[in-house]
């Protein structure tokens, strides 16, 4: 094993990078990612030309960060970069809680009315929906799970990500709205602006709610640090770290 390999992190469960089940896993995911932005350039709708094209839609934003923080991942693997991991770690501090605050915002008010969220003539078949609002989440919740190391910052730092993305968002909409005329999400259209200023705040707190969450839950699947910097094993069938 190349001896970078082996100051890999104690609560790190795979080595990472690697040539074999991280460079796989990043390679999938990327080739997921890839369809889903084959798929808005052979299924164009009035999105396709509008300004802003389909960057107007968090859920495509959420996308491309997921396939640069992928693409980092897989350089690390390809070529053994502690360097390039660390960067595809940076990124999926911010990818990561977004794609979930993406899947719970969109399958949540799907299961409403889905209307809210894409009108009816810009519907998804069931499997590029899947891949647009489902499956990066899942591929950077592997990711992080399994082949990178804990997150330690605190609250503050981890709410000040999604209110910096927050703001940038709002911003970017009404940029696109003033060329456009209506905003991307039927529901935005359908409400006042300090109605959207809430559901943006909302969605601000949701995102470092799935943030704190995503740690919690790295640290009961592979255990946590102690105040001395030792590794305490997660209490997982009682078995140690792979």
């Amino acid at each position: 094993m190349d001896s970078r390999l082996l100051h890999r992190h104690p609560l790190q469960r795979l080595n990472a990078p690697s040539r074999s089940v991280s460079a796989l896993c990043h390679f999938v995911g990327l080739l997921s990612f890839s369809y889903s932005f084959w798929y808005l350039e052979n299924f164009p709708n009035e999105m396709s030309v509008a300004y802003g094209w389909h960057f107007q839609f968090l859920t495509i934003i959420g996308l491309a960060l997921a396939t640069l923080t992928f693409g980092f991942g897989l350089l690390a693997d390809i070529f053994l970069s502690p360097q390039l991991f660390l960067i595809k770690n940076a990124c999926a501090v911010t990818s990561a809680p977004l794609e979930v605050l993406i899947s719970v915002l969109y399958w949540g008010i799907c299961s409403i009315d889905k209307t809210l969220v894409m009108p009816p003539e810009m519907q998804l078949e069931l499997h590029a929906d899947i891949g647009f609002h489902l499956l990066p989440a899942v591929f950077l919740f592997i990711d992080i799970m399994l082949l990178s190391p804990p997150w330690t910052f605190s609250v503050l730092p981890a709410l000040a990500i999604p209110a910096t993305l927050a703001t940038g968002y709002w911003f970017w909409l009404e940029e696109c709205f003033q060329h456009n005329g209506f905003y991307p999400y039927p529901l935005l259209n359908q409400t006042a602006t300090h109605e959207r200023l809430f559901i943006f705040c909302a969605s601000a707190l949701t995102m470092t709610g799935s943030t704190l969450a995503l740690k919690s839950v790295y640290g009961r699947l592979n255990g946590n640090l102690t105040g001395g910097g030792r590794a305490v094993p997660g209490n997982v069938q009682g078995k140690k770290n792979i």
